[in-house]
């Protein structure tokens, strides 16, 4: 077993220490005189048509091969886009909106599904289960090479096959050559940030990567102080002829801020309050996180690779907050309730045991999966508390809650997976893609309050068949079948009332078309879906006072994705979603019908433009970000409005080495909601701000 010591109780302290030690350069270099010189490249990578998606599928296909929709963006991409938060750069990407809150950490919406339990979220092809619909990481994109996103439920290789997406951060791989990075930036709202990077040999058959960042701000909001450290740590030894280690040692820490949103006037949003934090003085959110994984991998032969892959997570988040907030027009005060304090312990191990078979025409991966989560809940349920302040010049006060924290209840989990992957190119244009993949899990829960405890035993099993033809060379359509799973709630937080539930059933039929133009200087896809999703839980409409299994949701649409270099200096890129997602059937209390409403969080609309200029020393770009209305109930009956955000970057390459870039966010300061958090507040998006950022390559 592998044990980390408790975050320090400075979180940045580690990781400035890190940054530190890897600015020496004895600490990194090798023989300076044979160190090649790397050149900042602004590299137009465009839809990654081309590159091989691991998301996807795990036979090594690039992403025009697959019968399936998928996008990959690189890190020069997002460094040209000057995006510093993992979420602006998969949101670039076609249909992901964002949907987090300090509760859940990182959440999104695709397809016309939310959460984290519809939307997986993995680091390297690591699916860490959800505790309490709550994901923490990758929360930015340093030391990641790009970010893969699998849209529907398509991936029998990392999970039950999610309904919504699957996202996928890749990181940066250890290489024998010797290479230096680095970035520093500040900006508006006391924003500071750094990052560093290193590469190099291990050993005369070794290779390793590190990659440390921290970064502060204030959220340009009134006590919003938010602060987030990592270091990520990899290295890939031969051990002989055809044996290979892998390893991976990450530490990461998080005080993201304090806010949770801030209350409507009149029904609407309100300017004069933009900058305002209703939280107390006092509060608190923490995140801290530890993986370690070690891959074996044996080339057995030509065509055989047997691979064993062992990974621990430890993560402990806490809150301590006042998260309800609602202005009453007659006292002029803003009501605030919810004094909640909460943490999470979680423990998990797993193995992934797989075999992969390359075999000319066929090829072929099976795997076994286990894994056991520890999860623990601590909090002060009922959640007491309530003050009343102004709505501007007042004093936070402080946490006061008359309601103990104490220790809730505990889950032991296990699972175990079976999946097979298998692609038969029957012709150079003609490909069949087939995966099935089996889970199994048992949910053992102890109330550490004297409550009766129960057990919990749950199965699904996804599959997907899908056939890509090329037309042309550079052309393929494609047509697929897929099916998947979600829990109705957090397995990992499973009470009694849920489990009794089984696994909701999703089933998604899709076709498409992928084409690579003019010597790839332009890429374009499209692709038209539906989907339905069986057991959501709803009313019984004969007893109106029980919940059961058998309401359905549903969701169609189309996207498409183009990038396109306009003339040699200049490129276009964009991607728009139209979507028709609804309730098939669904009764809420007293009997109501919500069967032809739209589900929470799922706008008709989305879309991305971003052009981008290079010539000689300097770069620019400019580009817009579409949400369309949403809902927030069931009921339809509130909404946040529409929102189009308009951002910038100016860069200049300074020398080979150094590039100085300028990055402008909301450009027209646009006042909008990013989610909603209940019915009386909403999460507003930042205000008009703009970084300076400098970075090294050597």
């Amino acid at each position: 077993m592998i044990h980390f010591r408790h975050a320090c109780s400075t979180p940045i302290r580690p990781i400035a220490a890190a940054i530190a030690l890897l600015c020496v350069p004895a600490a990194w270099a090798q023989t300076p005189a044979t160190m090649p010189v790397v050149t900042i490249q602004a590299a137009h990578e465009g839809l990654g048509l081309q590159r091989e998606n691991g998301t996807a599928s795990r036979l090594a296909l690039a992403a025009q091969d697959l019968p399936a929709s998928v996008e990959s963006l690189g890190a020069a991409s997002i460094e040209a886009r000057g995006d510093v938060q993992m979420k602006d750069a998969v949101t670039r990407t076609t249909g992901l909106t964002d949907i987090s809150s300090p509760g859940n950490g990182i959440a999104y919406s695709a397809r016309g599904f939310s959460g984290n339990s519809a939307i997986a979220i993995l680091e390297n092809g690591q699916r860490p289960q959800v505790g309490s619909g709550t994901a923490t990481y990758p929360s930015d994109p340093w030391g990641y090479e790009y970010v893969e996103v699998l849209r529907g439920p398509g991936s029998v290789i990392h999970g039950s096959g999610t309904t919504g997406a699957t996202i996928n951060a890749v990181r940066k791989a250890p290489t024998r050559a010797a290479a230096f990075e680095a970035m520093a930036g500040i900006g508006a709202g006391r924003a500071l940030r750094a990052g560093v990077g290193a590469s190099g040999a291990l050993g005369q058959g070794g290779a390793f990567r590190v990659d440390a960042y921290a970064d502060r701000s204030d959220g340009l909001i009134e006590r919003g102080d938010a602060r987030h450290g990592k270091l990520l740590a990899s290295a890939a030894y031969a051990l002989a002829p055809g044996l290979d280690l892998d390893v991976q040692l990450d530490h990461l820490e998080q005080k993201p801020q304090r806010y949770f949103g801030t209350p409507l006037v009149g029904g609407g949003l309100a300017r004069a309050l933009r900058r305002q934090n209703y939280n107390v003085a006092d509060a608190d959110i923490g995140f801290d996180d530890d993986k370690a994984l070690a891959r074996l991998t044996w080339r057995v032969a030509p065509a055989l690779t047997i691979s064993n892959e062992l990974a621990y997570l430890k993560a402990r988040r806490h809150w301590r907050n006042a998260e309800s907030y609602a202005y009453e027009p007659t006292s002029k005060l803003v009501e605030r309730s919810d004094y909640i304090a909460i943490a999470h312990d979680q423990e998990q191990a797993g193995n992934r045991l797989e075999a992969r078979w390359d075999g000319g025409a066929n090829r072929l991966v099976a795997g076994w999966e286990a894994a056991t989560i520890n999860f623990t809940h601590t909090n002060n349920a009922p959640y007491g508390g309530a003050s009343s302040v102004a709505p501007t010049g007042f004093d936070p006060g402080v946490f006061d809650s008359p309601d103990p924290l104490r220790p809730n209840f505990s889950t032991d989990t296990a699972t175990h997976a079976l999946y097979a992957e298998d692609a038969y190119r029957f012709s150079e244009r003609l490909l069949l893609l087939a995966g099935l993949r089996h889970d199994r899990y048992k949910v053992e829960r102890t109330s550490l309050q004297g409550a009766a405890g129960f057990d919990a035993r749950l199965q699904s099993t996804a599959a997907r068949l899908g056939l890509s033809w090329k037309v042309l060379p550079a052309t393929s359509l494609y047509a697929q079948a897929s099916s998947g799973s979600d829990p109705v709630t957090s397995l990992l937080s499973l009470n009694l009332a849920n489990s009794r539930y089984k696994l909701t059933r999703s089933r998604q039929v899709e076709t498409g078309v992928k084409q690579s133009l003019a010597g790839g200087r332009a890429e374009w896809t499209a692709a038209l879906y539906r989907i339905r999703k069986d057991d959501i839980i709803t009313r019984d409409p004969a007893n109106p006072a029980l919940s059961i299994q058998g309401g359905a949701q549903s969701s169609r649409g189309v996207e498409l994705s183009a990038s396109v270099a306009l003339a040699p200096a200049w490129r276009v890129e964009a991607n728009a979603v139209y979507l028709d997602a609804k309730f098939d059937q669904l009764f809420e209390a007293g009997n109501v019908s919500r069967a032809g409403n739209r589900p929470s969080d799922a706008p008709k609309s989305s879309a991305n433009l971003w052009l981008s200029y290079r010539s000689g020393d300097w770069r620019a770009g400019g580009g817009a970000r579409h949400v369309g209305q949403r809902f927030i109930d069931n009921a339809n009956t509130q909404s946040l409005p529409a929102y189009t955000v308009l951002d910038a970057s100016a860069g200049w390459q300074a020398s080979r080495h150094v590039l100085v870039q300028l990055n402008l966010r909301n450009l027209a300061d646009r006042l909008y909601a990013s989610t909603s958090y209940g019915g009386s507040q909403y999460l507003l998006g930042a205000r008009r701000h703009a970084e300076l950022t400098v970075q090294w390559r050597y």
